[in-house]
């Protein structure tokens, strides 16, 4: 929640959403539309959720659409990126094809927050964009993410995620339980 998606999916789109400085504004999704190589594509808003565990009808929407599409815009708050990495981590588990932008990234940056995106993706094994919705900072490079991604959805691999040795070892003993 308040991260930017619906201004994202407004510039990106041209649709004009509600757009607020608290969460919640978004409660269920909308569908907008843009060109891309002369094909039109579907893009959607949902609302925000910390956790693919909704605990409210807002966040089932949220997650109910997860299998609608063919990529993932993870739009992700560059000035608060523990609260939102959470969700990054349960996202990258389902294996849908992802992109992350890394939006109010200049906020972040006037704060002094340094952000190795770089290592970023390397540790997450997905793109990395820097964004800013509000001054239309790096909507170019997504959606050229996004088109790459969508070019190779055959050969898209999900990532198998390791928590490092102590994790997997408690995560493997369970795996007798189930």
């Amino acid at each position: 929640p308040n991260v930017g998606k619906s201004a994202i999916f407004s510039r990106l789109t041209g649709t004009r959403v509600i757009a607020s400085n608290y969460p919640g504004t978004t409660v269920s999704f909308t569908r907008g539309y843009l060109s891309l190589r002369a094909e039109r594509v579907e893009v959607i808003d949902v609302p925000g959720t910390y956790t693919l565990e909704p605990t409210s009808k807002a966040e089932e929407v949220a997650v109910d659409m997860l299998g609608d599409g063919d990529v993932i815009i993870n739009v992700v708050d560059a000035t608060n990126l523990e609260r939102n990495l959470y969700l990054t981590i349960q996202l990258l588990e389902l294996g849908i094809p992802m992109v992350m932008a890394l939006n109010i990234h200049d906020e972040a940056e006037a704060k002094g927050y340094k952000i190795n995106t770089k290592q970023m993706e390397e540790t997450l094994g997905i793109t990395v964009i820097p964004t800013s919705a509000t001054r239309k900072i790096g909507l170019e490079q997504l959606l050229k993410a996004v088109v790459t991604l969508a070019d190779n959805l055959e050969s898209h691999r999900p990532r198998i995620l390791n928590y490092g040795e102590d994790v997997e070892t408690v995560l493997n003993s369970l795996n007798e339980y189930l």
